[in-house]
């Protein structure tokens, strides 16, 4: 829970934004424009489940349309309020800049507990919401493209792009006006694992910078680095399992709203994820001790530690307890910003939300130029790749026999090179090029300038640059 003294998350979205404007020449009606939302819609709409009509409130709100579509998610949580989705609107603006994904920000919620309702019932509480949006153009593949988010999947998108194309029946391009889809339903390979899989190309590229290493007190490489999760859900499960399986960290704490679970030789991330999935709890876990007070880990020692769940987890209370050298921002807001200033003068580094967990718009950007080319990545090319690359195994092979070198190709090298790439290896491959362009964007500005001091100052700096130029492209 947020200490009450604190700003709300709106609030810290916009201390930040000051904190970075103020080292920028913007003049101030064009600070202003970036700064505020555009527009929120709110609708209030009414479902008929159990024998009586039930009342929702949700919202859409657009913040920046310097380019547009406007991208963001919609969460169900019963948390969402106007404040929040406004704020996280802002964050989808700044995250896309950031990126260069050519969106501008938006984000959508529903106030409501799914935990509450079967799927039948979502399905018609779900339908109903996009068609409320969809009636007035706050979902559209031109101008408002939602994605999956905090308490929505797969299913959702699956649902709300039907209830698009039900009501838009000629138009061509209406798979696209929601990304995050299930495979089969137009979406695209890559895309669940998409966040988590940022976080771990996030590291990737802090790990290459030297500097960056230096001022987090971090050396070698990330094998071996014990890492704290907050958060098992989509995001965490898939950063947890990607560190741990590919890199060879050792996740020693997973925190869940019920409790925590920590070892210090490594947890099993894909067992304690099954225990979760079937028993919604981690209680119970047989191969690891069980915290109680779960908040208590975000302050055990280790290397990295990944919030991935709410925002204003670290906050004024826990602040100046935190051991980690290194935070890495899977979650939206997770550090406020009483708790920012406490961890920078502690010498903290913090990998910004804004990039940490850009992997999901990304991959979102990919799935709607896939479904407006309608045509499926690798498609067109990969067996032409394929027989290229086996030309040169072949005149290999033949210079080998002729000459009686007699030497061979190491195993497996055949099987791995003759492989052209497909829609998953082109999707992996794009967004670690984006995730390290990004991060050199940032790190020029934080290691050049003596007036930015961490990373998610030069974040800020970075993103708001490249929607100030698009507004005055606009001649704003």
């Amino acid at each position: 829970m947020t200490p009450s003294n604190e700003p709300s998350f709106r609030e810290s979205v916009d201390m930040m934004y000051n904190r970075a404007v103020a080292l920028m020449d913007l003049s101030p009606g064009l600070e202003e424009k970036i700064r505020v939302c555009n527009a929120t819609y709110t609708v209030r709409f009414g479902v008929r489940l159990r024998g009586t009509i039930h009342t929702f409130t949700g919202y859409r709100s657009v913040h920046s349309e310097h380019m547009e579509p406007v991208k963001g998610g919609i969460r169900y949580s019963l948390g969402v309020n106007q404040d929040e989705v406004e704020a996280l609107a802002a964050l989808m603006t700044y995250k896309c800049a950031l990126v260069e994904a050519p969106f501008g920000g938006s984000k959508g919620g529903l106030c409501i507990d799914p935990r509450e309702y079967d799927e039948h019932e979502l399905e018609l509480i779900t339908r109903r919401f996009a068609y409320e949006l969809i009636k007035r153009d706050m979902i559209n593949p031109a101008q408002n493209v939602p994605a999956p988010d905090m308490g929505t999947g797969e299913r959702e998108m699956a649902w709300i792009a039907d209830q698009y194309k039900r009501m838009n029946t000629t138009d061509i391009n209406g798979v696209a006006c929601v990304t995050g889809k299930p495979t089969h339903a137009g979406g695209i390979q890559g895309r669940t694992e998409a966040t988590g899989r940022g976080v771990q190309y996030a590291l990737h590229a802090f790990f290459r910078d030297p500097k960056g290493m230096e001022r987090a007190g971090l050396t070698g490489e990330l094998d071996g680095k014990r890492v704290v999760i907050q958060g098992l859900g989509n995001v965490g499960y898939h950063a947890a399992k990607f560190l741990s399986d590919e890199d060879g960290c050792l996740v020693t704490a997973i925190i869940e709203r019920d409790g925590a679970l920590f070892d210090d030789k490594g947890l099993d991330v894909e067992e304690v994820h099954r225990w979760i999935s079937k028993h919604g709890t981690v209680k119970g876990y047989p191969d690891a001790p069980l915290e109680t007070d779960g908040a208590k880990l975000l302050e055990a020692e280790c290397d990295i530690l990944i919030p991935a769940a709410l925002e204003g987890v670290i906050n004024l209370s826990n602040a100046h307890r935190i051991k980690a050298p290194l935070i890495v921002e899977a979650a939206n807001g997770p550090v406020t910003a009483g708790a920012d200033e406490i961890l920078r003068e502690k010498g903290v580094v913090i990998i910004p939300d804004m990039y940490a967990n850009a992997g999901g718009v990304t991959v979102s950007y990919f799935e709607w130029v896939k479904n407006l080319s309608h045509i499926r990545f690798g498609r067109m090319q990969r067996r032409q790749e394929e027989a290229r690359h086996q030309l040169v195994v072949d005149e290999l092979e033949r210079l080998s026999a002729d000459t009686g070198i007699g030497w061979q190709l190491s195993p497996n090298f055949k099987e791995k090179y003759l492989r052209g790439a497909g829609e998953l290896e082109l999707v992996r491959s794009g967004l670690d090029d984006t995730m390290q362009t990004a991060y050199q964007a940032m790190a020029e500005i934080w290691h050049s300038r003596d007036d930015v001091d961490d990373l998610r100052t030069a974040a800020y700096i970075s993103a708001i640059g490249k929607v100030a130029a698009s507004y005055r492209a606009k001649g704003i």
